[in-house]
């Protein structure tokens, strides 16, 4: 096997080969690594390269292995961490000038599940300032470019986490998400993630100074992004570990019960308002199709308004964010982003005061409509976005533009004021007239059961194939 190879096998094959000895962590590592620096300079979607460090711990985990130590359910896997996350050493700069120098003086609980886990940091990736935007540049580190290429948006704020695994630059991608930030990459590049729900994945900076405001602790979760389904399910339950760092985990499995009989889908391609364009169209009828023969009973059905649940809880957190945010923003950020600010503003007029309360407290009434709704139809495959996605810097260019990159996306962050899970995978690779990109779709799932959103991801998968696969052809012919 090559070094060329290496890179481009999942995480799941990879470990077959490292947990037993056919490949080293050392070899895996250098693989990936050799990749980045062939491919992020035309990227720039690791902004921190780990390569000394990552192949020092992974000669260290193959010594541990041969004198016997058990290997780990990741053991030598090779994945990149987003800056905005502590990392022992490393600066948690969230693409912020001012915050360059933020060491972290401890890991994170998702980098200490990873390491636990035995994978190995190669890379620090990319993120907008404050981590609060669809796509991703910065005055820190840059613009990260799309690997599909310059007419797409990498997406944000995980932006870099998509476009370098991807790329092939690890075989898996940490990245989080408030409002849509693992889903709006995945859907860029053409990944597969899940956004979990709440209390899944245990979250803390050591570095933090203050507590994060209500609803972002209630919609922001940690996430990792991939090239298949099958690397979700391996390497979640890692992801999941408990850590008494963060009070509100949920100490639950990654698996749930098997439910009885055909699952039933709820299908829609209500884009409330929004015009539906013929490629996202032919992906939902993709998927459609592909979950009908998987065995699942897909229904042509409305859930409840995702519309409402979504505009109220994106003005909610607006609320938030002007009372506890909007002076770091302004002290801080750059002229661009205090300008995406100042529109995302007007898109979602902050609510305050007392009705910011009621909103806060009707987030339980929108939650428990979608809750009763599960009980029927424990997965909803939606739109994830009503047109293929946008180009870079689309939410520069004022109202229209942030309307366009974030006012439509009500599919997205909704889940995240319900506290849901949701997971998106590419169901068809668009030929558009700047040139290919891929088609994702959205998978919500009843609470608690992210493996079954990831379930039914495979099966559009095993019909669709990985995105990787013509992106990686279409890399080599491009050179």
């Amino acid at each position: 096997m090559t070094k060329a190879d290496i890179w481009q096998l999942s995480a799941t094959e990879l470990t077959k080969l490292t947990r037993t000895g056919n490949l080293s962590a050392e070899a895996a590592v250098q693989a990936s690594i050799d990749r980045m620096k062939a491919v992020n300079p035309s990227l720039n979607a690791v902004v921190v390269d780990l390569s000394s460090e990552a192949l020092e711990r992974a000669r260290a985990l193959d010594k541990a292995r041969e004198n016997g130590a058990a290997s780990g359910p990741l053991h030598g896997v090779p994945v990149t961490i987003k800056i905005n996350i502590d990392q022992k050493g490393h600066a948690t700069s969230n693409g912020v000038t001012a915050l360059k120098d933020l060491i972290a003086p401890a890991d994170a609980p998702v980098v200490e599940n990873l390491h636990r886990a035995g994978a190995v940091v190669i890379g620090r990736t990319n993120t907008p300032e404050f981590s609060f935007r669809a796509d991703t540049d910065n005055p820190l580190f840059g613009r990260t470019h799309n690997p599909w290429g310059r007419h797409i948006s990498p997406g944000g704020s995980s932006g870099g986490a998509g476009a370098a695994v991807m790329a092939g630059i690890g075989a898996l991608a940490h990245g989080n998400d408030i409002g849509g930030s693992l889903r709006f990459p995945a859907a860029a590049n053409g990944a597969v993630t899940v956004k979990p729900g709440l209390g899944r994945v245990p979250a803390w900076n050591p570095s933090q100074t203050v507590e994060r405001g209500l609803l972002a602790q209630l919609m922001s979760v940690q996430g990792l992004i991939t090239r298949s389904t099958e690397d979700l399910h391996l390497s979640m339950p890692a992801l999941i570990a408990a850590d008494p760092r963060d009070p509100f985990h949920v100490p639950m499995p990654w698996r749930g019960e098997p439910l009885e009989g055909p699952i039933k889908v709820a299908f829609t391609k209500n884009t409330h308002g929004y015009d539906l364009h013929p490629e996202v169209e032919a992906a939902l009828d993709f998927a459609r199709d592909a979950l009908t023969d998987a065995g699942y009973q897909v229904e042509e059905v409305e859930p409840p308004n995702v519309f409402d649940a979504g505009r109220t809880g994106y003005r909610a957190l607006m609320g938030e964010i002007f009372a506890l945010m909007k002076h770091d923003v302004d002290a801080a950020g750059s002229r661009t982003v205090r300008d995406i600010f100042a529109v995302y503003f007007q898109e979602f007029p902050p609510f305050a005061g007392d009705e910011l309360l009621r909103m806060m407290a009707k987030r339980t009434h929108y939650a428990r409509e979608w809750s009763l709704f599960m009980e029927d139809y424990p997965l909803v495959l939606s739109p994830f976005l009503p047109q293929p996605f946008f180009a870079p810097d689309r939410d520069t260019e004022g109202a229209e533009g942030v309307h366009e990159v974030l006012g439509c996306a009500v599919y997205s962050y909704a889940m995240n004021f319900l506290g849901l899970p949701a997971a998106s995978v590419p169901a068809r690779l668009a030929q558009l007239a700047k040139g290919p990109q891929p088609v994702n779709v959205q998978i919500a799932a009843r609470r608690w059961r992210e493996d079954l959103a990831v379930d039914a991801c495979a099966a559009i998968e095993a019909r669709a194939g990985r995105m990787c696969l013509p992106l990686w052809e279409k890399m080599a012919a491009e050179g």
